[in-house]
Parts: structure tokens; C-alpha cells; sequence
């Protein structure tokens, strides 16, 4: 039975070129979270590899594999060793020319709990993920882990608060949003914190609609294109209460390890004094479920 409370271990970092070193960096950082008393511990978006989205490059296919698969086994051991419950994003390949982006859950035994494939796939300039993915077929996903249960959400559906609510519905106390986003550099000087306010905002709106925690966890640095000016990762990976509240945030430009404690009094005293859920109208929400009225 898990305690009151369940500690969460973000790691941002930087992505090279070179997947084995990313896969041997998280690993280190892995470890070093659970020795700062995480227990849940998350990974950025594709962390293996530069974010290879911003062109369009068959020879990129090359960085997907099978789940499960070695990298999967590698993750596994990791989750196993350092006693944490441990959230991975990875380039799943179902079959040639039929991929996902997709998180994968680790228990603190090491054993592979599921995954989730990422619902929204944006198409936008330097973010060209429908050329790579399909959207996910499995749902919105929640696991329930050692400590905690735990949903899967994955960058650009950190935008759509559909996706937050049906996770909570399934019983998610905490919703993981694995994320690779960042400043074009031309935009930053006029938009950037217009685009990093609201990232975080819109976050924390579903930790409040949905009375849970809410943990975003991206990458820093910056990482050229093939044409444009490249990207500039903002970092800042944070979490937030159920009511909003940020306990703990990253920075725009360093690596680091976000470590954040959890309470589920908290949950339960948020939902029982907001209890949103009780006051919605699921007999008039059928419009949700239309395209827009033309």
C-alpha cells in the first residue's frame, strides 16, 4: 500500500548525438535522483537523441526500435537497480514505416508495466512529428505503480485538457507530461515568455481542474536544423499541486534534477473542498466529442 506521500525525481538534461551516451547520462541521473529520495523518476521526450523533429529525414527511422526491445531491457535493469518507478520516452518502431512516439512505465522491480502512445501530434515548423508518428491507439493510460498511480501524457498533449481529464477520470494521482520544447531564436525575444508562461500555465490548470499533481519534464540547450535557426530548449521542468501550485521548478538552462515531495492529503483536501468532479455535466458534454461547428 503506498505511504502518504511519494517523492518525484525530474531529469533535465541536455541530448546529444550519440544515443548510447544519452542512454548512459540518464542512467547516471536516474541513480543520482534515487539517491535524493525519489522514487518516481522521469525522463525527457526522445531523449536519446537530439529532437530529430525538426526536419524531415527517412534515414532518422533509423533511431526507432521495437518495444520491447534492448533499450527497453537497459531501462528496466536501471529502474531495478535504482529501486524507482521510472518514465521513458522512446521512439517506438511497430514496424517499418508504422511508428510512435511513446512512454514507457518501469516499476521499482524493473518490470514494464505498459506504455502509452502520444494521442496529439503536432505539425508545426520545426516540430514536424506527423512525418514520424501515428497517433497513439492505446488511449490515455494510467499505471499503477509501487508508489503512486501514475498517467502518461506526452508533450503536445500537455495542450489539450481533454486528454488531462480522461486521465484523472481513470485515477491518476500525478499525470507526466515527458516534453521537448523550446524557443525559436528569432521569437524569444518578442514571444518567449509569452510561450513559456502559458506552457506552465495550461499545466497547471489541469493539475487544478483535475485535483492531482502535475510533473513537466523537458530538455535544455540549444539543437541546429537542417533549415531554420535551430532550437532553443527552455528547460524549466517543474511540478505543481493539485491546486496549482508550483513546489519546484527547473532552470532555462542547466542540467539538473528536479525533486519534488507529494502529499496525497493534499489530493484529497483539494478534491473534497473544489470537487469539480462531482459538478460536471457529463449529460451535456456531447459536443466535446464533434469537430467545430462550421
Amino acid at each position: 500500500m503506498p505511504s502518504n506521500e511519494f517523492v518525484l525525481g525530474l531529469v533535465q538534461m541536455r541530448c546529444g548525438t550519440d544515443p548510447a551516451a544519452n542512454m548512459d547520462k540518464a542512467i547516471a541521473r536516474v541513480h543520482e535522483a534515487a539517491q535524493q529520495d525519489a522514487q518516481i523518476v522521469c525522463l525527457p521526450e526522445l531523449f536519446l537523441s537530439p529532437y530529430f523533429c525538426n526536419t524531415h529525414d527517412p534515414k532518422l527511422f533509423d533511431l526507432a526500435e521495437p518495444i520491447p526491445g534492448p533499450r527497453t531491457e537497459t531501462l528496466s535493469k536501471a529502474a531495478k537497480s535504482a529501486g524507482v518507478v521510472l518514465v521513458a520516452s522512446l521512439f517506438e518502431q511497430r514496424m517499418v514505416g508504422l511508428c510512435h512516439n511513446t512512454a514507457v512505465v518501469f516499476d521499482a522491480d524493473g518490470k514494464m508495466l505498459g506504455r502509452y502512445r502520444k494521442m496529439h501530434i503536432p505539425h508545426d515548423p520545426l516540430f514536424f512529428e506527423k512525418y514520424y508518428f501515428r497517433p497513439g491507439d492505446l488511449g490515455f493510460q494510467v499505471f499503477p505503480t509501487r508508489f503512486g498511480k501514475v498517467g502518461t501524457l506526452v508533450c503536445w498533449d500537455q495542450w489539450f485538457p481533454e486528454g488531462a481529464r480522461a486521465t484523472a477520470l481513470k485515477g491518476a494521482e500525478l499525470l507526466v507530461y515527458p516534453t521537448a520544447i523550446g524557443w525559436h531564436p528569432r521569437e524569444k525575444a518578442e514571444f518567449g515568455k509569452q510561450q513559456h508562461d502559458a506552457w506552465e500555465t495550461i499545466q497547471r490548470s489541469h493539475g487544478i481542474a483535475n485535483g492531482c499533481y502535475v510533473a513537466a519534464i523537458n530538455r535544455v540547450g540549444f539543437e541546429p536544423s537542417p533549415a531554420g535557426d535551430g532550437l532553443e530548449f527552455w528547460g524549466a521542468s517543474f511540478v505543481s499541486d493539485p491546486f496549482g501550485v508550483v513546489l519546484a521548478r527547473g532552470s532555462h538552462t542547466n542540467e539538473e534534477i528536479v525533486i519534488a515531495s507529494c502529499s496525497r492529503a493534499r489530493v484529497e483536501d483539494v478534491r473534497r473542498n473544489w470537487p469539480f468532479f462531482r459538478d460536471r455535466r457529463t449529460d451535456a458534454y456531447g459536443d466535446l466529442t464533434k469537430d467545430a461547428a462550421d
